[in-house]
């Protein structure tokens, strides 16, 4: 009986112990997620990159860090009753995307959905660049991501929109492995077959570079 009194404090204070701990990682969890109800016009959505195709090709060349990990980007659009990505996708070239759609078709697929947002600063620039953006709805997709006014892709979508405003900025591209420094074998064969040059230090942009603006704020993963 003496030994029943004697664990049974231990086993209390264990329990409540573990029960802390699974509070503790749930507000964790909740804290770095975000929902369709918080999400807000002009926000910036990110896709997860894979690691094989061209997804993977794109984030080999472009990872910044372990954190920033993506292959695609698109501009919120929030209307009084409905939330549009505005995007340049390989299906569909620059269109007006209903979010339930786009969460759906990139989650099916495994892909992790992120939302970063302008700071405070910047946020004035939200309605022309949403305004810029749908003027280029229609447009074709950018197949060599060699700047082209008539052609686009996600990251060069998306600066555009907001360039006048000098948000975010071109920079070299890169289709350097970052890990053996030489060009990756993807991107070789992937312009021999278009008959181009890899376009390396061509002046370009990749959604890796704008999640890493010192303009912008993670919000968190979204989760419907």
């Amino acid at each position: 009986m003496k030994k029943i009194f004697v664990l049974f404090p231990i086993f209390l204070l264990l329990f409540t112990l573990s029960m802390n701990s699974c509070t503790k990682a749930k507000i964790l969890k909740e804290k770095h997620s975000i929902s369709l109800q918080n999400i807000q016009n002009g926000d910036l959505i990110f896709v997860g990159a894979q690691t094989e195709e061209l997804s993977g090709a794109i984030n080999r060349v472009t990872k910044i860090n372990d954190e920033t990990n993506f292959d695609h980007v698109g501009l919120i659009e929030k209307t009084d009753d409905s939330i549009f990505v505005l995007h340049a996708a390989p299906m569909g070239g620059s269109q007006r995307e209903e979010i339930h759609h786009f969460y759906t078709s990139q989650t099916e697929k495994n892909n992790k959905i992120v939302i970063y947002r302008l700071k405070n600063e910047y946020q004035s620039t939200i309605p022309h660049a949403i305004e810029k953006a749908k003027t280029m709805l229609g447009k074709p997709y950018n197949w060599l991501y060699i700047l082209n006014d008539n052609e686009l892709y996600c990251s060069d979508f998306v600066e555009r929109a907001f360039r006048n405003d000098k948000v975010f900025e071109l920079i070299p591209m890169n289709f350097k492995n970052k890990e053996t420094g030489i060009i990756d074998d993807f991107w070789i064969d992937f312009y021999r077959k278009k008959g181009k040059e890899v376009p390396q230090d061509e002046p370009g942009t990749n959604p890796n570079q704008l999640a890493t603006s010192k303009k912008l704020v993670k919000v968190g993963e979204l989760k419907f």
